[in-house]
Formats: C-alpha cells, structure tokens, sequence
C-alpha cells in the first residue's frame, strides 16, 4: 500500500473546520489592519534562498528540498515565505502603488527536518509582510496584530518575546562578542554549532543540542547597541505599551535567518510544551535591496498553523465541529427518487445546503444518515403527501414535524435554516 511521505500528513475532513477557522479568522484581522492577501509559488529558484536565508543556515545547509528540473533549472520548494514576497514585490512593482505595502499569506512550506509534533515536513504557515516603512510603529503594529490573532482565536497564556539586533553595525559587533565569548567553549559545541562559530556565530543560541543550549545558557546575549537603534528599540517598546501589550525582552532571541536585523521577537503559548514557539519575525531592512531592488525597509512575522491547531485544541470549550447539512431529502418509496433528486437540486439554487441518500433504503436508514451527518431537518417524500402537493418537514434537533405546502418549502426552509443560524 502507498502511504503518505514521511513528514507530510493527510488533513481530513473532520479537521477542516478548525483550519479554516484559524485561516478565516486571520484573514477577518488582517482585514482590519488593511493586510491584502497574496498567494506567491511554492516552487522558486533555489538562489533566492540561499541569498536571503543565507549558506550557512541549517535551512540552506540541511533542509532545503532543491532539485534540478527539465530544463536544468536549480529549483527549491519554498521553506519560508519572506524571500518570496520580496521578490514578488520587486518583480511586480509593488512599491509604485506608494507608502506601505501590507501584505498576507496562508499556504505551505517544506523543510526537510526530523517530523515530530507540530512539526512536519510540508507544514503550513499564516503570516504577513509590512513593507515599505522603517517607523518603530509599524513595529509595534506587527506584534500587536500577532496577539490580537491569538486573542481572536481565544489561545490563551502566550508570551511574547523581545529583542533587537541593531543595524548591520551593531549585528556585526555583537558577532564578534560572541566569538569571544563562545571561543573557550569551541571544542564542546556540536560539530553543527563549530561551523556556526565561523559563518554566524548567532545561530548557536538556536541549537537544540542539550550541550549547545548549557553552554548558550552561561553566554551573556546582551549587546550595545548604537544610539540610533537603541532609541528606536526603546519607541517599539513604547508602542507596545500604549497598545497594552505584554511582552518581555529576551537578548537571545536572535533569529538566525541572516536577513533579520533591528526588531526581532517570537511568541511562545505554554501548552505546547518543549517546542513552545507559535510565531516568528522581526525586521529585514536590507533584503529587497539585496535582491536587486530598492533600499526598502520590511517587518513580518510567520505562525506555524500546526502549533496553532494544536494549542487551539487546547482552549476550554472550543470544539472542531464539521459544518453538517442544512436539509435531508428522503423518501418513502423508490418511485419517488426522481422527485426527490428534483427537489434537491432546487433547494441547491436556491443556497440551501441539501443532501440525500442515493441508494434505495429503508426511511429508518435514511432517518440515520440524516442524523449522522447533521442535517437540520429532514424533507421526508410520501406518496399520497407528495401527490397533495405535500412534504412533511422533520426538525431534527426538536424532534418536531409538520405538513408544508411544496410552494411553500423553500421560503419556509430558508426562514428557518436563518433563524437556526442565529
């Protein structure tokens, strides 16, 4: 038997609703923050992310899927979505629409990464993209807009926490620091972390290496940041507090990707235990310039819809619920299929959600698969009734049934599915 790809996973039916759930009410804030939805490839040149990703990531280095394809192009399915928008907007010149280019996603990601939960190998992301203003309020506006969704879905017990990375200055000086400061410890890092040391040097307090992580514990991550960037670290942090955002700074959440530089943060939700973190950005002004376009400062972020379903499953009373049916169509003899699959259809076009059962069976076991599949009432067909210009209309939550006229039915079944609704 064929089975699904390690690392990728099947989502079924009965998990649908709480994915669209999490995607519609991202794309109801987004709205409101004026974020427009864009739907960029899955595949892209492979050079576009070792550029902005950078070589000596583990991302570049491990878990990039690239491939040669028919015409002997090196092709990569994305691992992240940011190097794509940025060429999307600089190949489609996005800029000259003016100001702030607000943007959103929800699609799939793939990385080649040990599969574990919440963790897989295609996995999806819902995240955004302001590109275009260096303000610190756009900042802050980013992090805000990443606790308004959590709250919107109703997750509870996030952190989320703060740093920056200075400019490229700063980033370059804080390197060296920690250079010195991780150099007597050399020998004890993970072979993985020993080629960190010399390509950036960051990435080590990212490494999951029990050693690595007692090692980057005793590390001061502190760093000195020149006036300009610690001034502007200082208005984020005001902007947040207006909003009335609780956060905490964190000098080794550092963001490893070599794009990032100033504003960098992550949320964390403590119900998802060791592998905690929800979501992830921060600031990549030098980017879009690095890719050939304009000297364009951007701010992002990304959420790992997996973590966001799982921690969802954990909010007290939430329940992922399969939309059922409106209506059920059955019958008392199979004479009267033809007219039933009539009256279905025109409950159809007139947006009512209909379903029968296309078999010949029993009206008991239509009654049951009515029921199973959660229809709201049931149309039941009888022979003299239907002959009388009659059906009788079942109510299946009340258990209730009445005679409707069958020129009548469709504003009485609408009346009623409406009335439900609220």
């Amino acid at each position: 038997m064929i089975k699904a790809l390690r690392g990728t996973k099947d989502i079924l039916p009965d998990e649908i609703p709480l994915w669209r759930h999490i995607e519609d009410t991202g794309r109801d804030i987004f709205d409101i923050y004026g974020y427009k939805e864009i739907r960029t490839p899955i595949i892209e040149e492979a050079g576009l992310f070792t550029r902005s990703i950078g070589d000596a990531t583990d991302i570049v280095q491990k878990e990039m899927y690239v491939f040669s394809d028919r015409g002997g192009r090196n092709v990569a399915l994305r691992p992240e979505a940011t190097a794509s928008i940025a060429r999307a907007y600089i190949e489609n010149s996005l800029f000259q629409s003016g100001g702030t280019v607000k943007l959103f996603y929800i699609g799939p990601m793939f990385r080649s990464e040990r599969p574990q939960q919440g963790r897989q190998r295609q996995f999806y992301q819902i995240g955004l993209e302001a590109i275009g203003s260096n303000s610190p309020l756009v900042d802050a506006e980013v992090i805000t807009l990443g606790a308004r969704f959590l709250e919107a879905l109703g997750i509870k017990r996030f952190h989320i926490k703060l740093n920056s990375l200075g400019c490229r200055e700063d980033k370059i000086k804080a390197m060296e620091g920690h250079r010195k400061n991780f150099k007597p410890y050399l020998e004890k890092l993970c072979d993985t972390c020993k080629s960190r040391y010399e390509k950036n040097v960051l990435r080590i307090f990212d490494c999951k290496n029990p050693s690595c992580m007692e090692i980057a514990k005793s590390i001061d991550a502190g760093q000195e940041l020149c006036a300009v960037c610690a001034d502007y670290f200082e208005k984020v942090k005001s902007g947040l507090d207006v909003a009335g955002i609780q956060y905490t700074v964190d000098y080794k959440i550092v963001r490893g990707l070599d794009y990032y530089t100033g504003t960098v943060f992550e949320i964390t939700q403590e119900d998802l235990g060791a592998k905690d973190a929800i979501c992830a950005g921060g600031r990549y002004n030098n980017l879009i310039k690095e890719l050939g376009g304009r000297d364009t400062p951007a701010i992002g972020f990304a959420f790992g819809m997996e973590r966001l379903v799982l921690a969802l499953q954990g909010v007290t009373g939430y329940r992922s619920q399969a939309a059922g049916v409106e209506v059920f169509v059955a019958v008392t003899g199979g004479a009267l299929y033809s007219q039933a699959f009539k009256l279905l259809d025109s409950l159809r076009k007139a947006g009512i959600s209909s379903e029968m059962d296309y078999d010949t069976r029993s009206l008991k076991a239509q009654m049951g698969k009515a029921e199973k599949i959660g229809a709201k009432f049931a149309i039941i067909l009888g022979e003299e009734e239907f002959k009388n210009g009659k059906v009788a209309v079942k109510d299946m939550k009340e258990h209730s049934q009445k005679e409707v006229e069958l020129a009548n039915l469709i504003s009485e079944l609408s009346g009623r599915c409406d009335e439900r609704e609220k």
